[in-house]
C-alpha cells in the first residue's frame, strides 16, 4: 500500500521527501480544525448539541473501524515475513496495547478538570460564577496541546501508509478537534472578553498536532523499516481506539443525545467500509 499511494522506495521502505511533507500538511489541516471550533462558537451563538453528538459519534465510528479492519490487519501482515504467523500476532498486539498505554499515561498526567478527555458541557465552560474561567481555558489549551502531540504523530504515520487510510483519519481527527476548540475558546472568551485572544489560544493548542508530526518525522525516519512501519500502524490503532472510547463516545453521550451519537458511530463505520471497498475495487 505504501508504494501504491505515496511512492516509497520499495527497496528500503523509505517514503520520499515529498510524501513526508504531504503527511505533515495533512496533519496541519487536522490540527487547524480546533480553530474551526472557535469560529463556530464565534458565529453561532450556541452550537447544536445534536450535531456535536452526531459528529463525535461519526469520528469514533471512523477511527474504530479503520483501526480494527485496516491498520491492525496491515500491521500483522507486515510482521509475518519477519516473525512468522504467531510472532506477527504477538508483536501486533504489543504495539496496539503500547499505543493505548501511551495515550493513557498522557491522560493520567493531565489533571481531570483540565483534561479534554473529561467531557465538559457548554454550560460548565461558560458558567458566569466560575472565577477560574481563564485558568480553565488556559489549562485546557495546554492539555489539548499535549494530547494533540501523539495524535499528530498518529496522523503523520497514517498519511505515510497511504491516502486511502490517511484521509478518513485526518477527517475523523479534524471532527474530534472541533469540540476541543470550543472547549478552549468558550472559557477564555468569557473570562477576557477578547475574541482575538481566545482564538489565538485555540489555534496554538491545535498546532501541537503538526509539531507532533515533525517530531515523528525527525525521530522515526532515520530508523524507518517495514517493522517500524508495522509497529507504528498498530500503535496508531491503539491511540485511536482509546480516543474513541475515552473521549468521543463519553463526550457524545454527555450532550444528551444517545441515539444521535449511535447513529453517528454506525454512519462513520458504514462510510469507512464503503470507501475502503470502493478503493479496493
Amino acid at each position: 500500500m505504501l508504494s501504491q499511494f505515496v511512492g516509497v522506495d520499495c527497496y528500503n521502505g523509505m517514503p520520499g521527501f515529498s510524501d513526508i511533507w504531504i503527511a505533515v500538511a495533512l496533519t496541519v489541516l487536522a490540527g487547524l480544525a480546533t480553530g474551526v471550533g472557535a469560529l463556530v462558537t464565534m458565529f453561532v451563538r450556541r452550537p447544536s448539541t445534536r450535531l456535536l453528538a452526531f459528529s463525535m459519534g461519526l469520528s469514533a465510528g471512523v477511527m474504530t473501524y479503520i483501526s480494527f479492519m485496516e491498520l491492525l490487519p496491515e500491521a500483522r501482515e507486515a510482521f509475518v515475513p519477519l516473525f512468522g504467523e504467531r510472532g506477527a500476532s504477538v508483536r501486533m498486539l504489543l504495539a496496539f496495547f503500547g499505543g493505548i498505554a501511551l495515550i493513557a499515561v498522557i491522560d493520567w498526567l493531565v489533571p481531570e478538570d483540565e483534561n479534554p478527555h473529561e467531557a465538559h458541557t457548554l454550560d460548565e465552560l461558560s458558567r458566569p460564577d466560575n472565577h477560574h474561567l481563564r485558568r480553565t481555558g488556559t489549562m485546557l489549551a495546554l492539555a489539548i496541546g499535549i494530547h494533540n502531540f501523539p495524535e499528530g504523530m498518529a496522523t503523520f504515520v497514517a498519511a505515510l501508509d497511504g491516502l486511502d487510510v490517511a484521509l478518513p483519519i485526518v477527517v475523523a481527527i479534524a471532527i474530534h478537534n472541533i469540540p476541543e476548540g470550543i472547549a478552549v475558546y468558550v472559557p477564555i472568551f468569557h473570562s477576557t472578553g477578547s475574541r482575538r485572544k481566545a482564538l489565538r489560544y485555540t489555534m496554538l493548542s491545535g498546532l501541537a498536532e503538526p509539531v507532533g508530526a515533525l517530531a515523528g518525522m525527525l525521530f522515526l525516519m532515520p530508523f524507518w523499516s517495514a517493522a517500524v512501519n508495522a509497529v507504528c500502524l498498530a500503535a496508531v490503532a491503539g491511540i485511536m481506539v482509546y480516543i474513541s472510547f475515552d473521549e468521543l463516545l463519553p463526550g457524545a453521550e454527555r450532550h444528551g443525545h444517545h441515539h444521535m451519537a449511535l447513529i453517528g458511530v454506525v454512519a462513520g463505520m458504514a462510510v469507512m467500509a464503503l470507501s475502503l471497498l470502493f478503493l479496493q475495487s
